[in-house]
């Protein structure tokens, strides 16, 4: 169903594949910063009540659907020669799971950590977030694995689960959108 809905897209919109192609030239060349949503998980909004950090059994967690598009994710910027730098995780198990599955490897940052339900929280993750993504100057592309909610703030683009929001540091702003990718299909 999804892959039918963008290949409609692709067709519906002009330059929508131009405009995938040159985002992939611009990740080829490094320096850029990818925020990537999370795989798709088992049904349900948020986490449930009491659930507990260190305990996945506790969290809403990847669905096999989702360990398999994290998989593909991986499989296809290492298959287009996207060099990959640091990569950052959410402490989230879903977030960590993704970017082992993708990458293999992940820090946590708790600057990445969901923001859903917890307004309170917000105000500091984006002083966090804002510099390390406008101060990042990396050969390779910095990898942030993280939460729908989390990339909202920060970029105001709502990603799908396993969507890539590729931001270009630099500008006015401290970094731009420069676009948004499902690389799994």
């Amino acid at each position: 169903m999804k892959l039918i809905a963008l290949l409609l897209l692709w067709l519906a919109v002009p330059g929508f594949a131009q405009a995938d192609e040159a985002l992939w030239k611009l990740l080829a060349k490094g320096g850029q910063v990818l925020m990537i949503r999370h795989g798709l998980t088992t049904p349900g909004v948020g986490d449930p009540p009491g659930f507990r950090l260190e305990d996945c059994a506790t969290q809403r967690n990847l669905s096999e659907e989702g360990r398999a598009e994290a998989r593909k994710l991986g499989a296809a910027l290492k298959t287009r020669g996207i060099p990959v730098g640091e990569v950052l995780a959410s402490p989230w198990c879903r977030c960590v799971e993704t970017a082992q599955l993708a990458f293999g490897r992940s820090t946590r940052w708790d600057a990445l950590s969901n923001v859903f339900g917890r307004p309170e929280n917000v105000e500091a993750q984006l002083k966090a977030l804002r510099p390390r993504v406008a101060a990042y100057r990396g050969s390779a592309n910095l990898v942030l694995v993280t939460h729908g909610s989390t990339t909202v703030a920060l970029t105001g683009v709502s990603p799908a689960m396993g969507e890539i929001v590729v931001l270009s540091p630099g500008g006015k702003d401290g970094f731009r959108v420069a676009g948004r990718l499902i690389a799994w299909n």
